[in-house]
């Protein structure tokens, strides 16, 4: 069994999707692990990861419109806003989405599906650099 690590660095715009996939491929293709799993981690509470449809852009659009709709920004509900209004929501959109991905690995490749990307969801206004951990683990 082997394993390779590697952090990425993404830097955000704000609020939205950033995909990544072509970076954790090339990690996968680097490691040269023919079968097994790649674990991609978000090192971070206010960001989130997403396995999502790459084809069309309006697909990331909407999630971004959903989850603002579904957990505004400055909601009252909220005492904790360190950081601002968006503080709160950002952490909660987190909780609700995922820090850790799982991707099988098979002919030193990940197995994700035609239209799958890898996406960071970045869940504060302001920009962000954030750091992503990918771990290849196989033979």
């Amino acid at each position: 069994m082997r394993q390779y690590q590697e952090t990425l660095r993404i830097e955000t715009r704000g609020a939205g999707l950033s995909e990544f996939t072509k970076d954790v491929s090339r990690i996968v293709r680097t490691a040269g692990i023919e079968t097994g799993m790649v674990h991609v981690f978000c090192r971070h509470t206010s960001a989130s990861l997403l396995i999502q449809e790459n084809a069309d852009p309006d697909v990331q659009r909407d999630l971004v419109a959903f989850f603002k709709r579904l957990v505004p920004d400055g909601d009252p509900l909220f005492v904790h806003q360190s950081e601002g209004p968006d503080d709160m929501p950002a952490h909660v959109k987190s909780a609700l989405t995922q820090s850790t991905l799982a991707i099988p690995i098979a002919e030193f490749q990940m197995l994700l599906g035609t239209w799958q990307g890898i996406y960071l969801f970045e869940h504060r206004r302001k920009p962000h650099a954030r750091q992503i951990v990918v771990h290849v683990l196989g033979e």
